[in-house]
Protein backbone atom coordinates (compact mmCIF):
# COMPACT_ATOMS: atom_id res chain seq x y z
CA UNK A 1 0.00 0.00 0.00
CA UNK A 2 1.13 3.60 -0.83
CA UNK A 3 1.34 6.17 2.47
CA UNK A 4 -1.43 7.81 4.03
CA UNK A 5 -1.63 11.04 5.63
CA UNK A 6 -3.72 12.53 8.93
CA UNK A 7 -3.67 16.36 9.76
CA UNK A 8 -4.50 17.93 12.78
CA UNK A 9 -4.05 18.73 16.58
CA UNK A 10 -2.76 15.94 18.61
CA UNK A 11 -3.33 17.05 22.59
CA UNK A 12 -2.62 15.67 26.30
CA UNK A 13 -5.78 14.05 27.60
CA UNK A 14 -5.55 14.56 32.01
CA UNK A 15 -8.17 11.79 33.15
CA UNK A 16 -9.29 11.04 36.54
CA UNK A 17 -8.76 7.30 37.77
CA UNK A 18 -11.40 4.57 36.72
CA UNK A 19 -15.14 6.13 37.24
CA UNK A 20 -14.02 9.59 39.86
CA UNK A 21 -15.23 13.20 39.09
CA UNK A 22 -13.41 15.43 38.69
CA UNK A 23 -14.21 16.84 42.17
CA UNK A 24 -13.06 13.50 43.57
CA UNK A 25 -9.99 13.06 41.83
CA UNK A 26 -6.31 14.25 43.17
CA UNK A 27 -4.13 12.78 40.46
CA UNK A 28 -4.81 12.46 36.68
CA UNK A 29 -3.89 9.38 34.45
CA UNK A 30 -1.72 11.00 30.94
CA UNK A 31 -2.79 10.33 27.67
CA UNK A 32 -1.98 11.50 23.97
CA UNK A 33 -4.20 11.68 21.37
CA UNK A 34 -6.47 13.30 18.90
CA UNK A 35 -9.29 12.45 16.22
CA UNK A 36 -6.35 12.21 13.10
CA UNK A 37 -3.89 10.77 15.32
CA UNK A 38 -5.84 8.07 16.55
CA UNK A 39 -6.87 7.22 12.81
CA UNK A 40 -2.64 7.21 12.36
CA UNK A 41 -2.27 4.72 15.10
CA UNK A 42 -5.06 2.19 13.67
CA UNK A 43 -3.58 2.56 10.12
CA UNK A 44 -0.15 1.98 11.77
CA UNK A 45 -1.21 -1.20 13.76
CA UNK A 46 -2.58 -2.65 10.59
CA UNK A 47 0.33 -2.34 8.72
CA UNK A 48 -0.39 0.80 6.62
CA UNK A 49 2.35 3.68 5.73
CA UNK A 50 1.37 6.48 7.57
CA UNK A 51 2.24 9.78 8.46
CA UNK A 52 0.68 12.63 10.80
CA UNK A 53 0.97 16.03 9.86
CA UNK A 54 0.58 18.99 12.59
CA UNK A 55 2.42 21.48 14.87
CA UNK A 56 3.49 21.03 17.89
CA UNK A 57 5.51 23.10 20.73
CA UNK A 58 9.54 22.82 21.09
CA UNK A 59 9.69 21.59 24.60
CA UNK A 60 9.22 18.53 26.57
CA UNK A 61 5.25 18.20 26.85
CA UNK A 62 5.38 18.56 23.44
CA UNK A 63 8.18 15.77 22.44
CA UNK A 64 6.05 13.45 24.62
CA UNK A 65 2.95 13.63 21.96
CA UNK A 66 5.56 12.83 19.33
CA UNK A 67 7.16 9.72 21.10
CA UNK A 68 4.20 8.61 21.17
CA UNK A 69 3.35 8.78 17.85
CA UNK A 70 6.78 7.14 17.07
CA UNK A 71 6.38 4.16 19.51
CA UNK A 72 3.31 3.66 17.47
CA UNK A 73 4.77 2.64 13.97
CA UNK A 74 3.61 6.54 12.87
CA UNK A 75 5.76 8.53 10.52
CA UNK A 76 6.36 12.11 12.12
CA UNK A 77 9.14 13.86 9.67
CA UNK A 78 6.95 16.10 7.97
CA UNK A 79 5.43 17.39 11.48
CA UNK A 80 6.92 21.39 12.15
CA UNK A 81 7.05 22.69 15.17
CA UNK A 82 6.22 26.34 16.88
CA UNK A 83 4.06 27.68 19.70
CA UNK A 84 4.09 27.53 22.99
CA UNK A 85 1.76 24.92 24.10
CA UNK A 86 -0.08 21.74 23.18
CA UNK A 87 -3.72 21.47 23.68
CA UNK A 88 -5.40 19.94 26.59
CA UNK A 89 -8.28 18.14 27.12
CA UNK A 90 -10.08 17.02 30.85
CA UNK A 91 -12.28 13.94 30.04
CA UNK A 92 -14.33 12.38 33.12
CA UNK A 93 -15.58 9.03 32.21
CA UNK A 94 -19.06 8.28 32.93
CA UNK A 95 -21.31 4.87 33.81
CA UNK A 96 -23.99 3.58 33.45
CA UNK A 97 -26.93 6.59 33.32
CA UNK A 98 -24.39 9.28 34.00
CA UNK A 99 -22.47 10.35 31.00
CA UNK A 100 -18.36 11.26 30.03
CA UNK A 101 -18.02 14.81 30.39
CA UNK A 102 -14.86 16.92 28.62
CA UNK A 103 -13.62 20.08 29.29
CA UNK A 104 -11.43 21.37 27.11
CA UNK A 105 -7.90 23.25 27.51
CA UNK A 106 -6.94 24.11 23.87
CA UNK A 107 -7.12 27.74 23.35
CA UNK A 108 -3.69 28.99 21.80
CA UNK A 109 -2.02 25.68 20.94
CA UNK A 110 0.70 25.51 18.75
CA UNK A 111 -2.05 24.00 16.20
CA UNK A 112 -4.09 26.83 16.83
CA UNK A 113 -1.63 29.81 15.90
CA UNK A 114 -0.78 27.85 12.36
CA UNK A 115 -0.78 29.98 9.33
CA UNK A 116 -1.02 29.45 5.79
CA UNK A 117 2.00 28.79 4.29
CA UNK A 118 3.65 26.96 7.30
CA UNK A 119 3.36 23.33 6.05
CA UNK A 120 5.13 22.30 2.70
CA UNK A 121 1.88 20.37 0.98
CA UNK A 122 4.07 19.41 -2.11
CA UNK A 123 6.62 17.32 0.18
CA UNK A 124 3.87 15.75 2.62
CA UNK A 125 1.97 14.40 -0.15
CA UNK A 126 5.14 13.16 -2.28
CA UNK A 127 4.14 9.00 -2.78
CA UNK A 128 1.24 9.92 -0.92
CA UNK A 129 -2.32 8.33 -2.03
CA UNK A 130 -4.59 9.09 0.90
CA UNK A 131 -5.24 12.66 2.59
CA UNK A 132 -7.89 12.66 5.97
CA UNK A 133 -9.05 15.39 8.06
CA UNK A 134 -11.74 16.01 10.52
CA UNK A 135 -13.95 18.54 11.11
CA UNK A 136 -12.17 18.98 14.36
CA UNK A 137 -9.34 20.27 12.73
CA UNK A 138 -11.29 23.57 11.50
CA UNK A 139 -13.41 24.22 14.24
CA UNK A 140 -10.05 25.21 16.12
CA UNK A 141 -9.06 28.47 14.75
CA UNK A 142 -9.16 30.37 11.58
CA UNK A 143 -5.99 29.67 10.77
CA UNK A 144 -6.39 25.95 11.36
CA UNK A 145 -9.44 25.92 9.35
CA UNK A 146 -7.75 27.53 6.08
CA UNK A 147 -4.24 25.07 6.51
CA UNK A 148 -6.91 22.57 5.92
CA UNK A 149 -7.90 24.30 2.67
CA UNK A 150 -4.67 24.56 1.58
CA UNK A 151 -4.31 20.53 2.19
CA UNK A 152 -7.57 19.58 0.48
CA UNK A 153 -6.73 22.00 -2.62
CA UNK A 154 -3.07 20.38 -3.03
CA UNK A 155 -4.38 16.50 -2.31
CA UNK A 156 -7.18 17.51 -5.07
CA UNK A 157 -4.69 18.59 -7.62
CA UNK A 158 -2.43 15.59 -6.94
CA UNK A 159 -5.31 13.06 -7.96
CA UNK A 160 -4.90 11.80 -3.59
CA UNK A 161 -8.44 10.13 -2.37
CA UNK A 162 -9.39 12.66 0.16
CA UNK A 163 -11.52 11.27 3.54
CA UNK A 164 -13.06 13.11 6.52
CA UNK A 165 -14.55 12.29 9.44
CA UNK A 166 -17.10 15.50 10.03
CA UNK A 167 -17.11 15.30 13.80
CA UNK A 168 -19.10 18.07 15.20
CA UNK A 169 -17.84 19.60 18.87
CA UNK A 170 -20.53 21.73 20.31
CA UNK A 171 -17.84 23.11 22.16
CA UNK A 172 -15.59 24.11 19.65
CA UNK A 173 -16.46 26.75 16.69
CA UNK A 174 -16.11 29.82 18.76
CA UNK A 175 -13.58 31.65 17.43
CA UNK A 176 -16.22 33.17 14.85
CA UNK A 177 -15.92 31.37 11.72
CA UNK A 178 -18.66 30.58 9.63
CA UNK A 179 -19.40 26.62 10.30
CA UNK A 180 -21.46 25.52 7.69
CA UNK A 181 -19.96 27.91 4.92
CA UNK A 182 -16.15 26.58 6.05
CA UNK A 183 -17.26 22.62 6.12
CA UNK A 184 -19.22 23.03 2.80
CA UNK A 185 -15.65 24.17 1.07
CA UNK A 186 -13.67 21.85 2.75
CA UNK A 187 -16.12 18.61 2.07
CA UNK A 188 -16.59 19.26 -1.46
CA UNK A 189 -13.41 18.26 -2.18
CA UNK A 190 -14.20 14.48 -0.49
CA UNK A 191 -14.25 10.99 -1.71
CA UNK A 192 -15.57 9.64 1.54
CA UNK A 193 -17.27 10.92 3.72
CA UNK A 194 -18.02 9.99 6.93
CA UNK A 195 -20.92 11.45 9.58
CA UNK A 196 -23.43 10.89 11.92
CA UNK A 197 -27.08 11.95 11.83
CA UNK A 198 -25.87 15.19 14.36
CA UNK A 199 -22.49 15.57 12.34
CA UNK A 200 -24.92 16.60 8.76
CA UNK A 201 -27.82 17.97 11.01
CA UNK A 202 -25.13 20.77 12.32
CA UNK A 203 -22.84 21.32 9.75
CA UNK A 204 -25.03 21.32 6.75
CA UNK A 205 -28.51 21.47 8.29
CA UNK A 206 -29.58 17.94 6.78
CA UNK A 207 -31.00 15.23 8.97
CA UNK A 208 -33.15 12.40 8.83
CA UNK A 209 -36.49 12.29 6.98
CA UNK A 210 -39.35 10.99 9.16
CA UNK A 211 -37.03 10.25 12.56
CA UNK A 212 -36.02 12.25 15.44
CA UNK A 213 -32.92 10.29 16.75
CA UNK A 214 -33.12 11.57 19.92
CA UNK A 215 -36.68 10.36 20.60
CA UNK A 216 -35.70 6.83 19.22
CA UNK A 217 -32.97 6.22 21.47
CA UNK A 218 -30.75 3.13 20.84
CA UNK A 219 -33.42 1.72 18.36
CA UNK A 220 -31.82 3.42 15.54
CA UNK A 221 -32.15 1.55 12.29
CA UNK A 222 -30.41 2.31 9.21
CA UNK A 223 -32.91 2.92 6.55
CA UNK A 224 -33.72 6.02 8.18
CA UNK A 225 -30.30 6.95 7.17
CA UNK A 226 -30.78 6.57 3.36
CA UNK A 227 -32.13 9.78 3.26
CA UNK A 228 -29.45 11.78 4.60
CA UNK A 229 -26.55 9.55 2.85
CA UNK A 230 -28.89 10.65 -0.74
CA UNK A 231 -28.55 13.97 0.43
CA UNK A 232 -25.20 13.94 1.68
CA UNK A 233 -24.42 12.52 -1.95
CA UNK A 234 -26.46 15.36 -3.89
CA UNK A 235 -24.48 18.38 -2.08
CA UNK A 236 -21.32 17.12 -2.69
CA UNK A 237 -21.27 15.30 -5.72
CA UNK A 238 -17.21 14.08 -5.33
CA UNK A 239 -18.26 11.79 -2.81
CA UNK A 240 -18.13 8.46 -4.03
CA UNK A 241 -19.40 6.75 -0.61
CA UNK A 242 -21.12 8.29 2.57
CA UNK A 243 -21.21 6.32 5.72
CA UNK A 244 -22.96 6.86 8.79
CA UNK A 245 -22.01 5.06 12.38
CA UNK A 246 -25.05 3.87 14.35
CA UNK A 247 -24.56 4.26 18.30
CA UNK A 248 -27.64 3.28 20.11
CA UNK A 249 -27.23 4.60 23.36
CA UNK A 250 -28.53 2.35 26.63
CA UNK A 251 -26.68 4.09 28.65
CA UNK A 252 -22.71 4.96 29.44
CA UNK A 253 -21.84 1.47 29.76
CA UNK A 254 -23.84 -0.30 27.26
CA UNK A 255 -24.30 0.78 23.61
CA UNK A 256 -24.95 -0.58 20.20
CA UNK A 257 -22.86 -0.15 17.13
CA UNK A 258 -22.94 -0.54 13.95
CA UNK A 259 -22.42 1.12 10.21
CA UNK A 260 -24.23 1.85 7.04
CA UNK A 261 -22.59 2.67 3.83
CA UNK A 262 -23.75 4.26 0.76
CA UNK A 263 -22.36 4.38 -2.60
CA UNK A 264 -24.80 6.36 -4.78
CA UNK A 265 -26.83 3.15 -5.72
CA UNK A 266 -26.41 0.64 -3.41
CA UNK A 267 -26.87 0.76 0.73
CA UNK A 268 -24.35 -1.79 2.99
CA UNK A 269 -25.44 -1.99 6.45
CA UNK A 270 -23.32 -4.33 9.07
CA UNK A 271 -24.54 -6.44 12.20
CA UNK A 272 -25.61 -4.86 15.00
CA UNK A 273 -22.76 -5.13 18.02
CA UNK A 274 -24.00 -5.07 21.80
CA UNK A 275 -20.65 -3.18 23.77
CA UNK A 276 -21.88 -4.15 26.92
CA UNK A 277 -19.21 -2.88 29.96
CA UNK A 278 -17.44 -0.05 28.00
CA UNK A 279 -14.11 0.73 29.41
CA UNK A 280 -12.99 3.84 27.20
CA UNK A 281 -15.65 5.24 24.73
CA UNK A 282 -13.21 8.21 23.17
CA UNK A 283 -11.53 7.29 19.91
CA UNK A 284 -14.48 5.02 18.70
CA UNK A 285 -15.55 7.59 15.54
CA UNK A 286 -11.81 7.51 14.56
CA UNK A 287 -11.50 3.79 15.30
CA UNK A 288 -13.91 2.87 12.71
CA UNK A 289 -12.61 5.71 10.13
CA UNK A 290 -8.93 3.66 10.56
CA UNK A 291 -10.70 0.58 10.08
CA UNK A 292 -12.37 1.73 7.17
CA UNK A 293 -9.91 3.27 5.08
CA UNK A 294 -7.95 0.24 5.59
CA UNK A 295 -10.90 -1.88 4.44
CA UNK A 296 -11.44 0.28 1.20
CA UNK A 297 -7.46 -0.15 0.98
CA UNK A 298 -7.47 -3.64 1.58
CA UNK A 299 -10.55 -4.58 -0.36
CA UNK A 300 -10.86 -1.50 -2.82
CA UNK A 301 -13.58 -4.14 -4.78
CA UNK A 302 -15.70 -5.02 -1.66
CA UNK A 303 -17.58 -2.09 0.49
CA UNK A 304 -19.13 -4.59 2.38
CA UNK A 305 -16.45 -6.19 3.90
CA UNK A 306 -14.50 -2.75 4.83
CA UNK A 307 -17.57 -2.06 6.40
CA UNK A 308 -17.43 -5.22 8.64
CA UNK A 309 -13.81 -4.34 9.08
CA UNK A 310 -14.08 -1.10 10.47
CA UNK A 311 -17.76 -1.89 12.52
CA UNK A 312 -15.85 -4.64 14.55
CA UNK A 313 -12.44 -2.53 14.68
CA UNK A 314 -14.33 0.21 16.26
CA UNK A 315 -16.45 -2.51 18.49
CA UNK A 316 -13.01 -3.64 20.01
CA UNK A 317 -12.07 -0.18 20.48
CA UNK A 318 -14.35 0.44 23.25
CA UNK A 319 -12.77 -2.21 24.94
CA UNK A 320 -9.15 -0.13 25.56
CA UNK A 321 -8.15 2.00 27.92
CA UNK A 322 -7.24 5.37 25.98
CA UNK A 323 -7.74 7.82 22.71
CA UNK A 324 -6.05 5.10 20.12
CA UNK A 325 -7.52 1.96 18.89
CA UNK A 326 -4.13 -0.80 19.62
CA UNK A 327 -5.69 -3.85 17.68
CA UNK A 328 -4.37 -5.76 15.16
CA UNK A 329 -5.78 -6.92 11.87
CA UNK A 330 -5.70 -11.01 13.44
CA UNK A 331 -8.07 -9.96 16.29
CA UNK A 332 -10.60 -7.66 14.27
CA UNK A 333 -10.94 -10.41 11.29
CA UNK A 334 -11.52 -12.80 14.67
CA UNK A 335 -14.21 -10.94 15.40
CA UNK A 336 -15.69 -10.44 12.20
CA UNK A 337 -15.67 -14.04 12.08
CA UNK A 338 -18.78 -14.47 15.21
CA UNK A 339 -15.84 -14.75 17.71
CA UNK A 340 -16.59 -13.05 21.02
CA UNK A 341 -15.91 -15.18 23.47
CA UNK A 342 -13.38 -13.14 24.76
CA UNK A 343 -11.27 -16.29 25.64
CA UNK A 344 -7.45 -16.24 26.69
CA UNK A 345 -5.43 -17.02 23.63
CA UNK A 346 -2.84 -19.69 24.69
Amino acid sequence: MKKVVTFGEIMLRLSPPGFLRFSQTNSFDVVYGGGESNVAVSLANYGVPVDFVTRLPKNDIGECALMEMRKRGVGTDKIIYGGDRLGIYFLETGAVSRGSKVVYDRAHSAIAEIEKGMIDWDAVFEGVEWFHWTGITPAISQGAADVCLEAVKKASEKGITISTDLNYRAKLWNYGGDREAIMTELTSYCDIILGNEEDAEKHFGIHPEGLDVHKHGHDVKAEAFLSVCKQMMKKFPKAKKVITTLRGSISASHNTWAGVLYDGEKMYETRQYQITDIVDRVGGGDSFMGGLIYGLLKYPDDDQNALDFAVAASCLKHTIKGDANLVTVAEVEKLMGGDASGRVAR
